[in-house]
């Protein structure tokens, strides 16, 4: 897919028309001193992933494509002498109370648990998807009310309830489910095609249909 509009990290990059209108990252020495912070404090062997704008890297124990074939690429690197900007930065905390240390460590970030393990990202204050949709709106003189908006997990709910109309996946978290406007089928299932295809794709072509037989 070549989209017109790509939030991507959380929403800390935000492209339109592969421009970028924002970015928000952890400078080359913030990246390093996070990172060496995380391994102090998380242990040395703490799986760390990076996103910045021109690449994924992780310090991965297996390959995740072993895992799952579907993965996209991810740039293996052991962070000893990592030298970019962080847009994102996730680690796998297996106990909260050293992710809560992590967290008192750093002034200026936001931080969030995914549902699915003991991984925690990392970006920049005041990065959300909101405020990245915010950026679009302005950029395309569009109203949040005309977006549509699929999620599954936590980060997602701030951004489903600011959207017109705010759709959990099949297999969101129950939270998520909670304050949808709508549920489709899971990712694994092509849901949000699936809910595109009935509502939005289907919609116009009877509505088109209609048109033909009125006239």
């Amino acid at each position: 897919m070549n989209p017109d509009i790509l939030i991507s990290s959380g929403g800390a990059l935000v492209r339109v028309n592969e421009k970028i209108i924002c970015s928000s990252s952890f400078s080359v020495a913030e990246t390093e001193s996070f990172i060496g912070s995380a391994r102090k404090i998380c242990g040395m062997e703490c799986e760390i992933t990076v996103d910045t704008i021109d690449a994924h890297y992780w310090n991965y124990k297996t390959d995740p494509k072993k895992q799952d074939k579907s993965w996209g690429d991810s740039v293996y690197t052991d962070f000893r002498d990592f030298k970019f900007e962080a847009l994102k930065i996730c680690v796998e905390v297996p106990d909260p109370d050293l992710a809560q240390r992590l967290r008192e460590h750093f002034s200026g970030l936001d931080s969030q648990r995914f549902s699915d393990g003991d991984w925690y990202k990392f970006t920049k204050s005041g990065i959300t998807k909101e405020n990245a949709i915010a950026a679009v709106c302005e950029a395309c003189h569009a109203d949040v009310s005309e977006i549509v908006a699929f999620g599954d997990d936590y980060a997602d709910i701030g951004m489903l309830k600011m959207c017109g109309i705010g759709v959990a996946m099949g297999n969101a978290i129950q939270e998520v489910k909670d304050i949808a406007d709508d549920i489709t089928l899971s990712n694994e299932e092509d849901g949000a095609a699936a809910w595109l295809e009935k509502w939005i794709i289907g919609s116009t072509f009877h509505a088109r249909q209609d048109q033909k037989q009125q006239k």
